[in-house]
């Protein structure tokens, strides 16, 4: 099963709906408007951990990620710019997400699937987690957003926390690479420059 999408995000891997383990921070809750203007703006993708081997793999290739979330509460959608850094490179990509409030689950249409995430909002209301293949012991993973590229302790707290009642051993969180944030920073820079450039010869 090929990664499709990480928020990259949020581009990390597709999921299955299911039950979530009984462990309290992992228990999903309905998604409302006030949820959607909690997770509206800019984001950055801090860490992330996963059993299955060629998820690892691929986060690994991920080193850094900022994106942002612009929802749509009349279609149920949100609307994605993401800026990711792969092998030194910034990569752009905007894409649609679906959201299925009663579930309290993000998705994304792809090769002819539709893949789900379970959003977890967090106490702290600078970070947020996303949980996936919570149905598939082997391929249980989480991965934790935040409103800076910097966390603190205290803020990664409930991502620990989620890590140690699915059984995933705090050695295996791959962590961003911080040092990257300027260059896409500058990416995002240049990509909005040459936006006004095409808007201004149109």
């Amino acid at each position: 099963m090929a990664l499709s999408w990480v928020l990259t995000v949020l581009s990390l891997l597709p999921l299955l709906e299911a039950q979530i383990p009984l462990c309290a921070n992992l228990v999903p809750v309905p998604i409302t408007n006030a949820t959607l203007d909690r997770i509206s703006g800019k984001w950055f993708y801090i860490a992330s951990a996963f059993r299955n081997e060629e998820y690892n793999k691929s986060i690994h290739e991920i080193q850094a990620t900022f994106f942002y979330f612009t929802p749509n509460k009349t279609e149920d959608t949100i609307f994605l710019r993401e800026y990711q850094t792969r092998q030194n490179q910034c990569i752009y990509n905007t894409s649609y997400l679906n959201v299925q409030r009663e579930n309290g689950t993000i998705s994304k249409y792809e090769g002819g699937q539709e893949h789900f995430a379970h959003l977890l909002i967090l106490r702290d209301m600078k970070t947020f987690m996303l949980a996936f293949e919570v149905n598939d012991e082997k391929n249980w993973g989480v991965s934790v957003y935040a409103d800076k590229p910097e966390t603190t302790e205290e803020q990664l707290g409930e991502f620990y926390e989620a890590l140690d009642c699915l059984r995933i051993p705090r050695s295996d969180v791959v962590y961003t690479d911080q040092k990257k944030e300027k260059k896409q920073e500058e990416g995002e820079r240049q990509h909005e420059e040459e936006k006004k450039q095409e808007e201004g010869e149109s």
